[in-house]
């Protein structure tokens, strides 16, 4: 189960990872399009809303591969000094901390999706529902539920990552 959990947040961060590539482009095309107004281009019309919604989709893409690599910054200033049990007590409430506030967070994207369908909200310039963006990034965040999951039974010792797997550490 492990390695399936890891490959899923692995291919879910590339996938993200290609979606901040495309908004590359897109950005770039936009912003030659309005410097070369002069001889007849302009911008991408809605570029703000496409990469607002593909920065959003990105992120919940990205997170849960970080999390499951201890990829995240960490303050550890006084970390090594801790006994053993302590370090574990600590790591795995901070990550049964990080499962509750993600699984708030998908929670209220579904509700929140739910509801801009309802109301039939659209964008300003591109005139496209909103709930698409929350809708896209849903599956992402169903993911991050169950890669923080997956991360807490490690920090409890009920589970353990896949063979060979090496965590980066935190930023230090």
């Amino acid at each position: 189960m492990g390695s399936f959990v890891y490959r899923l947040c692995r291919y879910t961060a590339r996938f993200g990872g290609a979606v901040v590539a495309v908004l590359a482009v897109l950005s770039v095309v936009s912003i030659l399009g309005r410097a070369l107004t002069g001889i007849g281009l302009g911008p991408v019309p809605g570029d703000f809303e496409l990469v607002e919604a593909g920065t959003a989709l990105a992120v919940f893409c990205s997170l849960p591969w970080c999390y499951l690599v201890r990829g995240h910054a960490t303050v550890d200033v006084f970390w090594e000094r801790y006994p053993a049990p302590a370090r574990r007590a600590i790591q795995a409430s901070t990550g049964a901390l990080m499962l509750l506030v993600w699984s708030l967070l998908t929670w209220r994207m579904g509700v929140a999706t739910l509801d801009y369908r309802a109301t039939g909200e659209v964008s300003f310039i591109l005139q496209m529902p909103v709930w698409w963006g929350f809708a896209a990034s849903f599956p992402a965040a169903v993911i991050g539920c169950v890669a923080y999951g997956w991360r807490l039974l490690e920090d409890l010792g009920l589970a353990s990552p896949p063979a060979g797997f090496e965590p980066t550490g935190g930023g230090h």
